[in-house]
């Protein structure tokens, strides 16, 4: 086993640590507290390559491994779980998908410019009933022939309100349950398509995410991904790589707060001395620090094996599951190391705390991740 990055991954981590700190940094409490999608900060992160960043270069993407982008949404994580999270859909959810189940056409006119971040995607997935239970689909797409007719709602759809491009998982046979939904390349700008009012979240304010409607959109045909009733798997498959995207993000912000906590930990003095050499602080510390290289070590296993094209939904699920309760655990023991200090916006503790709860909950609650990695034991014996 060799865990020492390569020259490459070094030159990528830190050009992504350097624009999270010197671009995200600086306006990231306003952005929470006004819910201010940092798009003009989106589309620098596009010309650094971050938004297409696993996509072939003839597809107009970076080329990059799976090792490569972890880095990168760690480090932007750091700073601005929002941002982060827009990258990791459209990197893990959109493109990949484009790229591993679309057809050439697909790939030429949509890929090209998700990967370049000329447009951004979302992965439409979620419906008011249809959450853990993705085979729950209530949203339809009715075979006219030439084109299906899509109508239904899907709900806390991330980069909803920006996106140009979404992939929308149907209904087009009930009687066949999962193995009837389909996938379908929808833009954002054909008649029918309503977007809700942008979501008032606990925590990745600064993200864009609402609910879509869509009342009797025509989607032509060959937008569909995959043969007729791929749309369950696809999304599957999807997740599975998404998980790694989420798990790193989870990671970011249990590192972005624990690294908050050591300087403070360091400046901040009572009974006379640094905080830092009390024992009941460096405890804490001791304890975050372990924590967050164990996810660490987990995220980097899911991305490898990914990379070495092996099975990889079961790490990636133990990567998600772990790094997000990391995630919650090491933010609220940095409010905990700030005190008072650390309940107040100034001190950034307190939105990384609120911004690591969703790391639980979305592409696949802990309790899915539980459930998914308890069926791989089993099926083992």
């Amino acid at each position: 086993m060799d865990f020492v990055l390569s020259e490459e991954h070094l030159m990528i981590q830190k050009a992504a640590r350097d624009f999270a700190e010197q671009e995200l940094l600086p306006g990231v409490i306003d952005r929470d507290e006004h819910q201010h999608f940092p798009e003009e900060l989106i589309r620098k992160m596009a010309d650094l390559g971050f938004m297409g960043m696993m996509v072939k270069p003839e597809y107009g993407g970076a080329g990059l491994d799976t090792l490569s982008y972890v880095l990168a949404v760690e480090e932007i994580s750091k700073i601005d779980a929002s941002a982060a999270v827009c990258m990791s859909v459209n990197n893990s959810l959109v493109c990949w998908g484009l790229q591993e189940f679309g057809t050439e056409e697909q790939k030429q006119h949509y890929l090209t410019r998700l990967a370049r971040g000329e447009w951004i995607g979302a992965f439409l997935l979620s419906e008011p009933e249809a959450g853990s239970d993705a085979s729950a689909q209530h949203t339809t797409a009715e075979d006219r022939g030439d084109y299906y007719v899509l109508n239904g709602v899907k709900n806390w759809i991330t980069n909803a309100g920006i996106a140009s491009v979404l992939l929308v998982m149907a209904q087009t046979h009930p009687d066949r349950g999962s193995h009837g939904i389909n996938t379908f390349i929808v833009e954002s700008q054909w008649p029918g398509v309503i977007l809700g009012a942008k979501e008032n979240k606990m925590g990745i304010r600064g993200s864009d995410t609402r609910s879509v409607t869509f009342q009797d959109v025509k989607v032509p045909k060959h937008n569909r991904i995959g043969e007729d009733g791929f749309g369950f798997k696809f999304a599957m498959k999807t997740l599975e790589g998404g998980r790694i995207g989420i798990a790193a993000q989870a990671l970011g912000i249990a590192a972005g707060a624990y690294e908050r906590a050591l300087r403070y930990a360091k400046e901040r003095k009572a009974f006379g001395v640094p905080i830092a050499q009390h024992q009941a602080i460096q405890f804490k510390l001791a304890d975050m620090a372990t924590q967050i290289e164990a996810a660490r070590l987990l995220v980097w296993k899911a991305a490898w094996e990914k990379d070495q094209n092996r099975p990889y939904g079961f790490y990636s699920s133990m990567a998600k599951l772990f790094a997000s309760e990391v995630a919650m655990w090491v933010t609220t023991e940095a409010v905990q190391i700030h005190g008072g200090y650390g309940y107040v916006k100034e001190y950034h503790v307190e939105r990384m705390m609120r911004d690591a709860k969703i790391t639980q909950i979305y592409e696949g609650t802990s309790e899915i991740q539980r459930l998914i990695i308890s069926r791989h034991i089993l099926q083992q014996d």
